[in-house]
């Protein structure tokens, strides 16, 4: 008997996106795929009402769907209950302590039983465990006498770089949060460098923020100082310092872990000439080991956070 498609959604601090997903093959059916904006600083009202408009795209693309939806959302957030709980976090305050379960069923047309919501660094997890394969944007990075990845890796562990880093450690294909191999919740942001917040030293805001101390200019962004380092030393210094350190906090977890494959998403994958070297060498300089560690690199974070998603919600 055919599975339905399982329609999710994945929700960014600045856009929105639908999509409907075989669970079974792990793919995102064609033209199911709609991207909204979304503003992080709105009003509740405004926010889930283009959460809401958003899912309907899928109620009128004209293909059955499962009951059960899927939904990918950044925390601090109640994954059980469906309940924001966005404080002093710089996103989305105005959904702080609202039950979007409830809200967002109302709008879409279902029932807040029939909606699965999860860490969106966790669908991103699982969904590159569900694609074993890099995609055609992507690629394996590893030294060139490595073996081959074949299959699916038993201990995958993915990070995401935007605004700030997000993490899963998978376990075939089990996200594993409440374990003494992985940090606190799973989550590498609880990390340290230096004694202070991982993200003090490996965000948007710090990376973007350093450089606004060096040089008096603040850049629109990691992609736009990373298109700068060609050709600016301190642009180019003042990233890969950073990925070296979020190489050298993560390489104790990945040890603990026994990790056989690191994936790393997020947008600014595609400047991998720049970002790659710095990671795996802070990688190394924990355990030379760590210098043999498959590392899969996925710009497409979207589209493997939708297929999480949706493996997250067929198999609960």
């Amino acid at each position: 008997m055919a599975t339905s498609p399982v329609p999710v959604l994945e929700v960014g601090g600045s856009h929105v996106t639908c999509g409907a997903v075989d669970p079974v093959r792990g793919h995102l059916l064609p033209g199911t795929r709609h991207r909204a904006t979304l503003d992080p600083h709105a009003d509740a009202a405004t926010l889930l009402d283009t959460l809401g408009t958003t899912a309907r795209h899928l109620t009128h693309a004209g293909v059955r769907l499962a009951k059960r939806w899927g939904i990918a959302v950044p925390g601090p957030f109640d994954y059980e209950r469906g309940v924001a709980l966005y404080h002093d976090v710089g996103k989305f305050t105005a959904l702080a302590g609202v039950h979007v379960g409830e809200q967002l069923a109302a709008r879409i047309g279902c029932s807040p039983a029939d909606l699965r919501f999860l860490n969106d660094a966790s669908a991103f997890g699982l969904g590159a465990w569900h694609q074993p394969n890099p995609s055609p944007a992507g690629g394996v990075h590893k030294p060139a006498a490595e073996k081959p990845v074949e299959g699916r890796a038993r201990r995958l562990v993915a990070i995401t770089l935007g605004t700030g880093v997000g993490s899963a450690f998978l376990d075939n294909g089990v996200v594993v949060e409440d374990d003494p191999r992985v940090p606190p919740e799973g989550s590498a942001h609880l990390l340290t460098i230096d004694g202070r917040p991982l993200e003090d030293t490996v965000s948007t805001r710090a990376i973007t923020g350093r450089y606004a101390t060096l040089t008096g200019m603040r850049p629109n962004g990691l992609q736009e100082l990373a298109s700068r380092a060609s050709h600016d030393p301190i642009a180019h210094d003042v990233i890969t310092s950073a990925m070296r350190k979020l190489g050298g906090a993560l390489a104790p977890w990945l040890t603990a872990f026994a990790a056989d494959l690191l994936v790393v998403g997020g947008a600014i994958t595609t400047a991998w000439s720049l970002i790659g070297p710095p990671l795996l060498a802070g990688l190394a300089d924990h355990s030379p080991a760590l210098a043999d560690l498959p590392v899969t690199v996925n710009p497409d974070t979207e589209y493997t956070a939708l297929v999480g998603a949706a493996i997250h919600a067929h198999r609960n």
